[in-house]
Formats: C-alpha cells, sequence, structure tokens
C-alpha cells in the first residue's frame, strides 16, 4: 500500500453517480464503507469522526452519500428515501461492486459500517453480496428493518447500542435472535441514539474498529494480485 491518501471521488453507476471520501491509510489492511443514516451525508461530522477513529487502526475508509444531491434535496422535503430500506440496499451493493472493480480496492477486506437506517440497507446488503463482506457493524441502528434478509446475513455482525436509547435496543435484541451468523450485541452505558454523550462516540467507534480489524484478514494477493 503507498504512503497514506485521501481522494474525493465520484462513484459512477449505471443509472446516477454518488459522491464519496476514500482515505487509505498506510499500510492499509482492510476497506470500509460506511453507510449513513436517515438525513445524513458523507459531510456529517458525527460519520467522518468514526471513520477518522477507523483509520487510526489502520482501516481505510470509504464515506459516500446514498441518494444524489436531486435525491438528497426531495428526501430533505418529504423524508421521501430515507426509509427505502431496499433502494439503499441497493445502492450498498452497488458500492460494493464498484471498489470491487477499482484496481487499489480489489483485493482489500470489506466491512460495512452502518447507522440508523443504514445499517439496515448494510445488513441487506452483506446478504446479497456474502463473498465480499467480511464483517458488519451496526451502531444506532436499525437493524429489524433488514427484515428476511437478517437470517441470510454470514458475515460476523456487531450490534453496537446505547443503554439509553430503550426502544432501539430491544429493536437489535429482537433482530439479534433472527441472525445466524456470529454476532454481539454491545450496550454503551448512559450513550442515547445518536452516541452524544462525552466519549460515547469513541467508545462505540473503538468498539467497531476492534470487531472489524479481527474479523477482516488480508487477502491471499497482494494489489498487484501476485500471489504471497
Amino acid at each position: 500500500m503507498p504512503d497514506e491518501s485521501e481522494e474525493t471521488v465520484l462513484i459512477k453507476l449505471p443509472r446516477l453517480v454518488l459522491h464519496g471520501f476514500l482515505h487509505l491509510p498506510r499500510d492499509c489492511r482492510a476497506l470500509v464503507l460506511l453507510v449513513h443514516g436517515s438525513g445524513s451525508s458523507r459531510l456529517s461530522p458525527r460519520n467522518r469522526h468514526v471513520a477518522a477513529q477507523l483509520q487510526q487502526h489502520g482501516l481505510g475508509t470509504l464515506l459516500f452519500d446514498l441518494l444524489s444531491p436531486r435525491e438528497a434535496e426531495v428526501d430533505e422535503r418529504t423524508l421521501h428515501y430515507r426509509f427505502d430500506i431496499r433502494l439503499l440496499a441497493e445502492r450498498v451493493v452497488q458500492v460494493l461492486d464498484w471498489s470491487a472493480a477499482r484496481h487499489n480496492l480489489r483485493r482489500l477486506p470489506v466491512g460495512l459500517f452502518g447507522a440508523s437506517t443504514g445499517a439496515a440497507a448494510a445488513l441487506v446488503a452483506a446478504a446479497e453480496r456474502p463473498q465480499r463482506v467480511g464483517a458488519v457493524v451496526s451502531r444506532g441502528g436499525r437493524p429489524d428493518l433488514a427484515a428476511a434478509a437478517l437470517p441470510r446475513v454470514s458475515a460476523p455482525t456487531l450490534l453496537i447500542v446505547g443503554a439509553a436509547d430503550p426502544l432501539v435496543l430491544q429493536l437489535n435484541r429482537d433482530a439479534a435472535s433472527q441472525l445466524r451468523c456470529e454476532h454481539r450485541l454491545e450496550v454503551v452505558a448512559g450513550a442515547t441514539h445518536l452516541f452524544e454523550e462525552p466519549g460515547a462516540l469513541d467508545q462505540a467507534s473503538e468498539l467497531a474498529a476492534r470487531w472489524l480489524d479481527s474479523h477482516l484478514q488480508p487477502a491471499a494477493t497482494d494489489l498487484s494480485g501476485r500471489r504471497d
């Protein structure tokens, strides 16, 4: 892996272009796609903070928008897209395929980090691309919205929920009972849905980084395609 790099990327999908920030730390061992939640974007300070925490563990990050600028404008007024899990999951699958075709990413093991409704989209995408997704993290997520996809997820899955977010905590417990893969539920003491309390987001990010780092193993080939 070359020296640390960060770039703005245009993710060209079949019918639209999504905007993203790709950061590859020196000696990058894996790539994590950050799937934002309702009404958020790649520009969210919270999402960028989580990405920076993951990068400190040697994990590459791709922060990307799930919606085009026009769709985001419509959604801001109407909430039309943010709970369309099928559409959002399709976008995540397309970005996974995009990363698999990009020369400096295709050999990296891939994890998904989803927040809120983005966690449901990430879980559905993991079920659709089991050979590409090596681990999943849900933070304050709504895995219940992944519905029938939950038993089909094979990637090790970590569910992180704030203890002061009782409704979402129960939804995560119910969703965990439907998972057939390796999984764990971590409850962060004192944290509410957005993990805004002092230290709460850092604690959640650390839990996520450890899970992803332990489950995303380097491929048997280097980035040029040569065998080790």
